[in-house]
C-alpha cells in the first residue's frame, strides 16, 4: 500500500475537557487531512502485520473487536491470557515499526519523557463492543494512556478504579484524542456501541482505535 507522508500533529485547537482527574478530553484534534494521513499509516502497518482476533482467557471466547499493533511491542489475548509480545501472533513477524506521527502525538499529548512502547490497533465493526476494563498489563502505571479515534463515532464508557463505581458515557468522534493519567490512568472504561454512517473517513465504515502505551519503567 502506497503511504500518505505522516502527518504532523495539529495545536491543541481548545483547552482539553477533564472528565475526571487526569481523564482529558481533546475533541477534534485532528483535522480531516491529519485523520486521512494517519489512517494511511495504519493501512501500511496492517499491510504487513494483518488484523487478529483475540480470545478471552481460559474461556477462548473471540473477542468482537479485530487488533493489530506497531512499535517494538504489542498486546495479545489469548488461551494463555493477556500480555505484550514483540512478534505477531499468527505471522510470528516482529511487529511494524511505529510510525513516526503516532511518536509525534505521543509526544505532544502524553507529557511522558519516555517513547511510548507500543500502539494497539483496535477495528470496530459496527457490532463490536468492549467491556469495561482497566488497562493494567504495564510493569509501571505512571505513563499515560493515549487514545486516538479514526472513523465512526463510539459511544464511550468511563467510570474509577473500581468496576462497580458510576460511570459516564461520552462520544468519541474521528480525530478525538483522550488521554488517561494520574487518577484516572486505571480507570475502568469500554465502548457501548459504534454509530454507524457516523464519519466517511473508513471507505468501509467502522472505527479504529489507536492506544498508545509505554510498558516498561522509563529509565
Amino acid at each position: 500500500m502506497t503511504t500518505t507522508p505522516a502527518c504532523t500533529p495539529a495545536p491543541l485547537k481548545v483547552a482539553p475537557l477533564e472528565v475526571g482527574p487526569g481523564a482529558l478530553w481533546f475533541r477534534e484534534a485532528l483535522d480531516r487531512g491529519a485523520q486521512a494521513a494517519l489512517l494511511a499509516d495504519v493501512g501500511a502497518v496492517l499491510d504487513a502485520a494483518p488484523l487478529f482476533t483475540p480470545a478471552m482467557p481460559r474461556t477462548g471466547k473471540p473477542f468482537s473487536v479485530r487488533m493489530s499493533n506497531c512499535g517494538p511491542l504489542g498486546w495479545v489475548a489469548d488461551a494463555a491470557g493477556y500480555r505484550y509480545q514483540a512478534f505477531h501472533p499468527d505471522t510470528r513477524a516482529p511487529w511494524p515499526a511505529m510510525p513516526a506521527a503516532l511518536a509525534a502525538l505521543w509526544d505532544a499529548y502524553a507529557g511522558f519523557p519516555a517513547p511510548a512502547e507500543a500502539c494497539l490497533i483496535n477495528y470496530y465493526g459496527p457490532d463490536a463492543r468492549m467491556s469495561l476494563h482497566q488497562d493494567r498489563d504495564e510493569a509501571d502505571f505512571t505513563a499515560p494512556v493515549l487514545s486516538i479515534s479514526l472513523g465512526d463515532t463510539a459511544v464511550f464508557r468511563i467510570g474509577g478504579e473500581t468496576r462497580a463505581g458510576a460511570t459516564r458515557s461520552l462520544r468519541l468522534a474521528s480525530g478525538d484524542i483522550f488521554l488517561l493519567s494520574g487518577p484516572s490512568r486505571l480507570a475502568f472504561h469500554g465502548i457501548d456501541r459504534i454509530l454507524p454512517g457516523t464519519s466517511t473517513l473508513l471507505p468501509g465504515g467502522g472505527r479504529f482505535n489507536l492506544t498508545l502505551r509505554r510498558v516498561n519503567p522509563a529509565g
